[in-house]
């Protein structure tokens, strides 16, 4: 029974604790939001139990748990006791930046009862907080930050990279058939020579041989495929950089078995030349 490493986000509210809970369930961890500190060692050993091994648990844990909240340390305290590794994150930001998110949110302050103002909410937080924030492995400020550069920073101290995991798969379809509903980028190859109007070539696929040679010889497909390399070189790394996790390139021709399929595979060389991650889907070649 192995033992899941444990990385417990706290820190104030407002300073977007709930962003990087989303990147660490991107790279891989299995996370919780607002769990009662009281059931961590349950939920450590759940994991543990797992039949599919969980090797990674993230979890927001903050004043957002009341009374409930007090329980963090002696909980983390029990589970590193018992050789667990326990990591924590601290996020915190300045009163004025984090009274400017409030307001362009225009959301409530967990703290903000009693009569007391949002200032007062954040400086009362600050003070319960104190205790956690000494313990803690990492403090991060993210005042100037991004969403996306805090992303970065996340996964950078956790050395998971830079933040720039993103995988990409390239479908072909037919567009008698619809456009896939999940495609970020449609590529229209009706305008190449079709094969299904060679009768030797219309019972093969795109994935035969001599269907490739015929699509790809085109002086029209290797002009198309020159440009597409360039548009995909500039705009991968770019998509990448804004946090997307997934891309989704289509590729459409008439039927969704010949041109489009050869052209799947070809972008598909490209996109992994460029370092990426990248699966190729053909959804309707079997039609």
């Amino acid at each position: 029974m192995s033992k899941p490493s444990l990385l417990v986000i706290t820190g104030m509210s407002g300073a977007g604790k709930t962003l990087a809970l989303h990147a660490l369930e991107d790279a891989g961890y299995f996370c919780v939001d607002n769990l009662p500190p009281r059931l961590l060692p349950t939920l450590v050993d759940l994991c543990s139990q797992s039949r599919q091994p969980i090797a990674k648990v993230a979890l927001v844990a903050d004043v957002r748990g009341g009374e409930f909240f007090r329980d963090l340390t002696d909980a983390i305290s029990k589970l590193r006791s018992e050789s667990y590794e326990v990591r924590i994150f601290f996020l915190e930001a300045s009163d004025e930046v984090l009274v400017q998110r409030y307001k362009e949110t225009r959301r409530r302050h967990p703290l903000s009862n009693n009569g007391r103002d949002l200032l007062q909410a954040i400086q009362l937080e600050r003070e319960q907080l104190a205790e956690i924030r000494e313990l803690a492995d990492e403090v991060i400020d993210t005042s100037g930050l991004t969403p996306q550069q805090l992303r970065d920073e996340i996964l950078r101290r956790l050395q998971l990279g830079d933040g720039t995991t993103m995988q990409v798969k390239v479908v072909s379809f037919g567009f008698k058939y619809g456009v896939p509903v999940d495609a970020d980028l449609v590529f229209d190859v009706r305008f190449l020579p079709n094969p299904n109007y060679d009768p030797a070539l219309r019972p093969l696929t795109g994935q035969d041989e001599r269907v490739k040679e015929f699509v790809l010889k085109q002086t029209e497909t290797k002009e198309f495929l020159s440009r597409l390399k360039a548009l995909l070189e500039f705009t991968l790394p770019l998509y990448r950089r804004e946090g997307k996790s997934y891309l989704t390139i289509a590729v459409g021709c008439t039927g969704g078995r010949h041109r489009s399929v050869t052209l799947a595979e070809a972008i598909a060389e490209i996109v992994k030349a460029n370092g990426f991650v990248c699966t190729v889907v053909h959804r309707d070649i079997g039609r």
